[in-house]
């Protein structure tokens, strides 16, 4: 698992230790993000099930401005500041250890919203629909904000999911990207 393009191109990330997390490949990596930059000038992202902080990462090495990282387990927050910190990002950085609609709570308290937000949550416990749609009704998501999500290729998501229209579908073996826009981004 490596940083696949930018700033940090190359550069080796550490995973999670365990079968708890499932790395995204650098093949999906880069094609997901050929998607929807592939480079960024600036922006705010949102890494909700980070894991090993992948998504987030290679989005900061291509220009995103800031990251917020959040993961439930101990052991995936400890290699995502390891992460962070091989590749320098600790200053465009902030990670949580919380559950995903905790964490939703805490961040429409701040008042923050994002342009591009990575979902890759564990395929068997995927509440993708519902935490978009609460990520809607809670303006979480900028106007042309973008949403990846990665789940199992046999899962179909809805086209529509509140004023987020689905603009990208892709299969790769046993994974699935579907990408969600908040407006007219294409």
């Amino acid at each position: 698992m490596r940083v696949v393009s930018g700033i940090c191109k190359g550069r080796p990330l550490k995973a999670v230790p365990g079968n708890t997390t499932r790395p995204t490949t650098d093949k999906v990596k880069e094609a997901l993000f050929n998607m929807i930059g592939p480079y960024f000038d600036g922006g705010a992202g949102l890494d909700l099930f980070a894991g090993s902080g992948g998504l987030g990462i290679e989005g900061l090495s291509r220009g995103l401005e800031k990251v917020i990282f959040i993961d439930r387990e101990s052991k995936a927050i400890h290699v995502i500041q390891e992460n962070i910190k091989a590749c320098k990002f600790e200053d465009r950085s902030e990670v949580y250890r919380n559950d995903a609609d905790r964490a939703l709570k805490a961040l429409i308290k701040r008042g923050i919203s994002f342009d591009y937000i990575f979902l890759d949550p564990p395929y068997k416990k995927q509440q993708l629909v519902g935490l978009m749609e609460k990520m809607d009704q809670q303006d979480l998501v900028k106007p042309d904000g973008v949403i990846v999500c990665e789940h199992s290729f046999d899962v179909e998501l809805p086209q529509i999911v509140g004023r987020f229209n689905q603009i990208k579908y892709e299969k790769y073996g046993i994974i699935a990207v579907t990408i969600y826009s908040n407006g007219s981004k294409e």
